[in-house]
């Protein structure tokens, strides 16, 4: 039988991963980097933090095993270490929606008001996307499209969305997705879309939900309107 001690460490061990999260930049970086690999400038870009502050938040997450690197040429590339660790992420935001006080006062302080957007299953959209039902819009950055997108879907980045409205004709139905269920790209598409006088939803949740359920993808970038 193992003695406190042995116990103890054990648990601080499996507690490593929790305080490596425990930071809403941390946190923010694994939500973006389960969209894809990106490089330390990339991700300071994105998080709105210097290089050098989101390379000590990237060591914390390598630290505790959560995040992988390579070199590619002078700049080093992040990954998520594997599916457990977006499944984590997936599992922390689920019982923070669900348990946490203020949550959904942060989120529609964040996303707006979202009683107006009708959201589309991923069932549904998937069977809509089969029988050509749909035009499905990657409203999230290039490159994070380029990294891996729901098959069928083109990419209509964030700066792109009221450029391509004009290309929509008003009887075509269009499914907008993001990062995931707070990403606010997908949510300002559909406002966009619909001032415009055009039919538009969004999808419930996002991308890595999509490829975690085993539906369609496919890397590279593919074109259309």
């Amino acid at each position: 039988m193992g003695d406190r001690a042995a116990k103890d460490a054990l648990y601080e061990g499996l507690a490593t991963a929790a305080r490596a999260v425990a930071n809403g930049r941390r946190a923010e970086l694994v939500d973006v980097l389960a969209q894809g690999e990106r490089s330390v400038e990339a991700l300071a870009t994105e998080i709105g933090q210097s290089v050098a502050n989101t390379s000590q938040h990237l060591r914390i997450l390598a630290g505790s095993g959560l995040v992988a690197s390579r070199r590619d040429g002078t700049r080093v590339i992040y990954r998520l270490a594997g599916a457990e660790v977006e499944a984590l992420w997936a599992a922390l935001r689920a019982v923070a929606t669900a348990h946490v006080a203020g949550i959904e006062r942060l989120s529609t302080a964040y996303l707006g008001d979202r009683d107006g957007l009708e959201q589309v299953t991923r069932q549904e959209l998937a069977r809509r996307l089969r029988a050509d039902g749909v035009v499905a819009w990657d409203v999230r950055p290039l490159a994070e499209y380029t990294a891996g997108h729901i098959k069928g879907a083109v990419s209509v980045p964030p700066g792109e969305v009221r450029r391509r409205l004009r290309g929509v004709p008003i009887d075509v139905d269009v499914v907008a997705y993001c990062r995931g269920p707070f990403c606010v790209y997908a949510d300002d598409a559909v406002r966009a879309l619909t001032r415009k006088g055009r039919r538009a939803v969004r999808l419930e949740d996002g991308f890595p939900e999509w490829r975690q359920a085993g539906l369609p993808v496919v890397a590279g970038v593919e074109t259309g309107s």
